[in-house]
């Protein structure tokens, strides 16, 4: 006789399954076999069982189900077995063999496995546990908190599990087996530091750099989504140790190059030995030469710039190179339209004629998707940058923190090649060493979801070949005056563009079926990508809907925002993020503009709505207009979105008070999707 409780509650004799009854019976089953040969009382059962107040009878209900539980096993041989349910007193105890539960002698396996000092025989003894899993722990059961816990404990000890052949694997060497093995935990666990952190290892190990580095930077905007906080010591330590090893492995190939090899060294012959190792004549980043002082070594760390040809001058996409940090995203699924904007940003990023770093700042509201269409160029035009590019998340609109330049400034120093321990510890000398790293290479760096033009001047390549392009909700003014920042800006979508859009995620025969119905949900969406996306993903689930049901749900402005969200994305989370920046002041305006009837007024009308003067009025209006949560159509004529009136008078009181957070809080973090 076997009992299950990893996945359906169940017993078996033989191939035979015995019926338990009802989700209480098979309740009460779980929470004796939970405690095998323990008396457990009547009262903790019937706590368990009603999660609400126990009707009257409970004790009674209870009573019936062992009696019915008492019967069913012995039917099934159990005192064959050495199985007796027993009742002592107010109490029943279920005395068995242990090794009769399936969480038992997975407990037992993996306890024998030990994954680091004997791998060979831990891959085995691991499988074999995980095999006993038919699907989520205590299946079958009532739906109550004690039930809850403990099935969130069995599948603590089974992801704990997964993690552990995950090293036994790569202990063998093998790590494909290893990233197939903790993929799928990872994805159904994108919280879990651990998971993520041995998962992008063994990626890094079987040559796949870029998906391990998304897998982190995709964590890292998880965690301060979800959790508001920064990635801890396992998941950084796992992005470092790749970023370190990324950079030996590009010395060791720089090392090894013959001296005359791609070209040759610079016209006056090989570099003396006192400048340390010869760097590779296509000038790839280098770590900093160990110097004797502070300056000595930042000359030193862009030398390797300097010497030799320029690989790629032209802006060829030949293939990509050894050691080159490649920190980019992967490009954005389904991208369609935004030519215009596309052929902005290259006209501002590949003008070498000024002699300066070009910047561009692509800004537009919550959901327009400025991080994708900065993605989608940098892909395009990664030949032009062939000594790498750089992303960054500045994590500029969130409920956790804003990211520091200084930890900005590691990544990317690190990613250059920079020692750990060579890398600065304020921002200002991280920016000095990293400006001069990078003074004569072919850098594109990608900047996206900053809050202001400060956070973002640290973070600027000075080198006339270098590329930085900034995403923001607000429109960095400051980078314009001050830094030349070419603005590109992002609007909604057209009916087409839109159409377009649903017809890629659904797949155009769908939207065929009933153009006048993408029209309308194109509509309702305000043609913003994030909201047609999760209108899409709606859809995707619901495979037998029409677009005009959708349509005609989204019409219920109460449902509105929350049937335009997809698990960890949506229109209300994202334009939370934007309010959480606003001061009181703005705050209330924003809810009183959500009370006009069709989103149009002027100064003089939102002046009256919130019960502000003038020249006050005026000022909070452009501070919205400036972070995208309204429109200045003409002179004096402002608009606000369906979307945005809609978010504002449901959060009108969390809004309130998360204006209350000044600007200069620091209250900030990232949904990574503009």
């Amino acid at each position: 006789m076997d009992f299950s409780l990893l996945g359906p509650i169940a017993v078996t004799t033989g191939s035979a399954e015995l019926s338990l009854g009802p989700a209480k019976r098979r309740s009460v089953l779980a929470l004796l076999l939970l405690q095998p040969n323990t008396t457990v009382p009547l009262e903790q059962l019937i706590d368990s069982l009603w999660e609400d107040e126990p009707p009257e009878h409970a004790r009674t209900v209870v009573q019936g189900h062992v009696s019915r539980l008492r019967a069913t096993l012995a039917e099934g041989g159990a005192e064959a077995y050495g199985i007796e349910l027993a009742t002592h007193g107010s109490a029943y105890l279920l005395r068995l063999p242990e090794e009769l539960i399936d969480a038992h002698r997975f407990g037992e396996l993996v306890t024998l496995a030990r994954p680091e000092a004997a791998p060979a025989d831990a891959v085995p003894l691991l499988r074999e546990a995980l095999g006993l899993w038919r699907g989520p722990a205590l299946t079958g059961t009532v739906t109550s908190p004690p039930f809850a816990a403990a099935a969130h404990a069995l599948e603590e000890r089974r992801l704990t599990a997964v993690e552990a052949l995950g090293r036994a694997y790569g202990a063998l060497g093998e790590h494909e087996q290893a990233a197939a093995i903790l993929y799928s935990a990872a994805v159904n666990h994108p919280l879990r530091e651990g998971l993520i952190a041995g998962l992008m290892r063994a990626l890094f190990r079987t040559g796949r750099q870029s998906d391990a580095l998304e897998w982190f930077h995709r964590t890292r905007r998880l965690l301060n989504e979800e959790l508001g906080v920064d990635p801890g010591e396992r998941l950084r330590g796992a992005y470092e140790e790749i970023l370190r090893a990324e950079a030996a492995g590009q010395q060791r190939k720089a090392a090894a190059r013959p001296s005359g090899a791609s070209g040759g060294g610079p016209a006056g012959g090989p570099r003396s030995a006192t400048a340390g190792a010869a760097p590779p004549a296509t000038g790839e980043p280098q770590p900093p030469v160990q110097g004797n002082s502070g300056t000595a070594t930042h000359e030193a760390a862009a030398a390797p710039a300097k010497s030799g040809p320029r690989a790629g001058a032209t802006g060829g996409s030949g293939p990509a190179r050894a050691g080159v940090p490649r920190l980019l995203p992967r490009p954005p699924a389904r991208f369609l339209g935004r030519e215009r904007q596309l052929t902005s940003l290259t006209s501002a990023l590949t003008d070498r004629t000024t002699g300066e770093s070009p910047l561009t700042v692509v800004a537009g509201p919550a959901g327009v998707g400025k991080t994708a269409c900065a993605v989608q160029w940098a892909h395009l035009h990664a030949g032009a940058f062939p000594d790498g590019q750089l992303f960054a998340d500045l994590r500029g609109f969130g409920e956790g923190d804003e990211a520091a330049p200084a930890e900005i400034l590691r990544d990317f120093l690190l990613a250059l090649g920079t020692p750990p321990e060579r890398v600065p510890g304020s921002a200002q000398a991280a920016s000095a060493l990293f400006r001069s790293l990078v003074a004569e290479r072919r850098l594109l760096v990608v900047l996206d979801n900053a809050r202001s033009s400060a956070q973002v001047r640290p973070l600027l390549p000075g080198g006339p070949h270098c590329a930085t392009v900034v995403t923001s909700r607000s429109r960095l003014d400051g980078l314009v005056a001050t830094d030349c920042a070419v603005p590109v800006g992002l609007q909604a979508l057209g009916h087409e563009e839109g159409a377009a859009l649903l017809g890629a995620m659904l797949g155009p025969e769908r939207v065929a079926e009933d153009p006048a119905a993408a029209r309308e949900l194109v509509d309702l969406c305000d043609g913003l990508p994030l909201a047609l996306r999760a209108a899409a993903a709606q859809l995707t689930a619901r495979p037998r809907w029409r677009l005009a049901r959708l349509a005609a749900a989204l019409h219920d402005e109460r449902r509105r925002l929350a049937l335009l969200s997809a698990e960890d994305t949506g229109v209300a989370a994202a334009l939370r993020m934007s309010v959480a920046r606003l001061s009181a002041d703005d705050a209330r305006l924003l809810s009183a503009l959500a009370t006009t009837s069709d989103g149009h007024l002027n100064a003089s009308a939102a002046a009256a709505l919130a019960g502000y003067d003038q020249e006050r009025t005026q000022d909070a209006l452009d501070r919205l207009a400036e972070m995208h949560l309204v429109d200045e159509e003409a002179t004096d004529v402002y608009t606000i979105s369906t979307l945005t009136q809609l978010f504002a008078r449901d959060e009108h009181g969390e809004s309130g008070e998360a204006g209350r957070n000044s600007p200069g809080d620091g209250r900030s973090g990232s949904d990574g999707r503009g």
